[in-house]
């Protein structure tokens, strides 16, 4: 495992490029509405991306179960999906979720950050899922501090959220995250409390739980993409990428102008 500890320089420039994906989501957000398909969302994040000068980091990238490169700038997830949604023509429905995971490339560095929408009025056992995930991230990130270990953030989110019933998906975790999308360390969202490497003044990760209303377990669809519940049950996914440096832990990415247009 080679993790690379990031200057105070490195880190704003990450700082900007997380800011760019947070501002890339909040346009999103805007267009959220029943009627509007997840293609056309995708579209307002690709224009958005290349015409503030970065890159979207998702499109054209490597499919790790052997099929084609990821077709689009973003992931839409929809309802049951967990993660790796492709944007298509279906049209969001009154009550869906939809989770959109969003990575940029800007001078250099990555910013990537996930955030989950409701399509208008959602079931209060939904709105209990979503508020779960997003309060289990900044537990997560709380006890991202020098000297703990990568293990002490697992073990946050798996105890909040198994404590109110919900699935903690293992296959997929968070990351490194730096001048490639993906580094070391793996950031699971289960863990032991002591285990795992030492977090150190330096690191970046992107925490990103992955929540399930019921069973954690999942499947990879025929695209060779989209991961779905297999109970068919809803999935949550809110994600930020944070800095650990200066003796505490800094959040990169931001939710402040998604939140004053969903709210």
């Amino acid at each position: 495992m080679k993790i690379f500890l990031k200057t105070e320089e490195e880190i704003e420039l990450m700082r900007a490029a997380n800011l760019m994906v947070s501002a890339t989501l909040a346009e999103i957000a805007k267009a959220i509405r029943p009627g509007v398909t997840t293609s056309q969302l995708d579209k307002v994040a690709d224009e958005y991306i290349r015409d503030n000068g970065a890159v979207p980091t998702f499109k054209g990238f490597p499919n790790p179960c052997g099929g084609e490169t990821f077709p689009a700038s973003i992931c839409t997830s929809v309802n049951d999906e967990v993660v790796h949604g492709l944007p298509n023509d279906r049209s969001l429905q009154e009550g869906d979720i939809v989770s959109v995971d969003c990575g940029i490339l800007l001078n250099g560095y990555n910013g990537d950050s996930c955030y989950t929408f409701c399509v208008g009025e959602v079931s209060a056992e939904v709105e209990q899922l979503l508020r779960t995930t997003r309060e289990a991230l900044y537990k997560g990130i709380e006890t991202a501090l020098p000297g703990r270990r990568i293990g002490d953030i697992g073990y946050a989110v798996q105890t909040y959220c198994e404590a109110q019933g919900f699935g903690i998906v293992r296959e997929f975790v968070g990351h490194g995250i730096g001048k490639k999308m993906h580094e070391d360390p793996p950031v699971p969202n289960y863990g032991r409390r002591g285990n795992g490497p030492q977090l150190k003044n330096g690191y970046c990760i992107a925490i990103e739980p992955m929540i399930t209303m019921g069973s954690p377990k999942i499947y990879l669809t025929d695209d060779r993409w989209t991961v779905k519940t297999r109970d068919g049950k809803p999935a949550a996914h809110f994600e930020h990428t944070v800095a650990i440096h200066q003796g505490r832990v800094d959040i990169l990415s931001s939710f402040e102008e998604i939140d004053k247009i969903v709210k």
